[in-house]
């Protein structure tokens, strides 16, 4: 499942999988490939809802998964998707033979993700793995409690949690799979990699997806 994962930059995760092509915040989309099945937005920062990223991978049946406070922005890209269906922090959804569930998305000390706005990260239950992506979070109460097999986390940073402290949250995870997000382009440094998988304590495997 891990050689189905790419990641673009940012948090724009792209998964292959049996029940279709999922996107994660799509960004920096260079091509109108039109193939998304699944696009699962995590909150409503520009770097997270892209429209122009949106409609490059969109067709017309794709299903755009967003948080509950985003639906009215959802509408910007309604053409461009066969439908949109939202979800609230913390709840366990199946649509159209994809199931997932919500984590709260939030930083704890810092103003730019509060937990009120509703925004999640996502498991994603696919080929009988548990696929986490965090979404940009600090290591909170509801993180550290997600029991997964890969672990899709932010590291850059300034919004989200840095590399330390992700490395901290995945070795209380123990996922099989880390694969550290949001870093190195907007937020962090290239190099935040390199202290992420330092901390990363064994067996746990870290994968690099970013290339720079």
């Amino acid at each position: 499942m891990v050689d189905n994962i790419t990641v673009n930059t940012q948090n724009s995760i792209r998964i292959a999988s049996r029940v279709g092509m999922i996107y994660v915040d799509p960004l920096g989309i260079n091509d109108d490939v039109h193939d998304a099945d699944y696009i699962l937005i995590t909150h409503d920062h520009y770097d997270h809802f892209s429209p122009e990223d949106i409609e490059k991978v969109a067709k017309s049946d794709s299903i755009l998964i967003v948080p509950e406070k985003m639906q009215g922005k959802a509408q910007e890209v309604a053409g461009a998707v066969g439908r949109i269906e939202t979800v609230k922090p913390g709840v366990y959804r199946e649509m159209n033979g994809l199931e997932l569930e919500t984590v709260p998305a939030y930083n704890i000390l810092k103003a730019f993700h509060p937990k009120s706005a509703g925004w999640v990260g996502y498991i994603l239950r696919i080929d009988g793995q548990r696929i986490y992506i965090a979404g940009d979070t600090d290591a909170t109460k509801e993180a550290k409690e997600v029991k997964c097999d890969i672990a899709l986390v932010p590291i850059g940073g300034t919004y989200t949690m840095d590399a330390k402290k992700a490395a901290e949250l995945v070795n209380t995870l123990r996922p099989n799979v880390a694969i550290p997000v949001h870093y190195g382009s907007i937020v962090g440094k290239p190099s935040d990699g390199d202290v992420f998988v330092e901390h990363v304590k064994d067996p746990i495997k870290v994968e690099f997806k970013i290339s720079f």
